[in-house]
């Protein structure tokens, strides 16, 4: 028997800021639709602990991209991201995720590049996010489950970034 406290909790663990360079188009594959990469401008981009999260983490984006692939109905877009990041003490750690994005108008107009563009809300990318490390104060990530909810900022003149809100998931 459960009760509704037996239900998974999320717990705020991080903030990311992942900065988009262009995107490359692949074209259609043979697994059926399009492929699109877009690295990830490494110098701007971070992963940060929250300020009451026990495991602390200050990192930059060393390298990644991010494979997209859009569902035939064109309703919603699948994620593939693979990168490394380094953090103050300069250990590295693998953060990867897959997710999905609903393609709302305000998402097709960032993804588009609009000029008429604005900055999206959370409630339309959701993804779960693995981490790998080899340093000792870094290894509790491995065993843990991440979830995070994402959104687009957008500025005139700037590259986009996508921001994710993670959160470790708990009882």
């Amino acid at each position: 028997m459960f009760t509704e406290m037996s239900f998974p909790n999320l717990i705020p663990a991080f903030v990311t800021h992942i900065v988009l360079d262009p995107a490359f188009s692949i074209g259609d594959i043979s697994s059926g639709g399009p492929l699109t990469v877009v690295p990830f401008a490494s110098e701007d981009s971070y992963l940060r602990s929250v300020e009451n999260y026990p495991i602390k983490v200050d990192a930059i984006f060393v390298h990644g991209s991010d494979f997209i692939r859009q569902d035939p109905s064109g309703s919603h877009i699948r994620l593939n991201v693979n990168s490394v990041l380094r953090d103050r003490t300069s250990a590295l750690l693998s953060f990867k995720y897959d997710g999905i994005i609903k393609v709302t108008p305000y998402v097709a107009a960032v993804l588009g590049g609009s000029p008429d563009t604005a900055s999206t809300e959370f409630g339309d990318a959701f993804t779960h996010v693995v981490f790998e490390a080899g340093a000792e104060e870094l290894k509790a990530l491995e065993q843990k489950v991440y979830v995070a909810a994402g959104r687009f900022i957008v500025g005139k003149g700037k590259k986009t970034i996508v921001e994710y809100l993670i959160s470790e998931v708990g009882i």
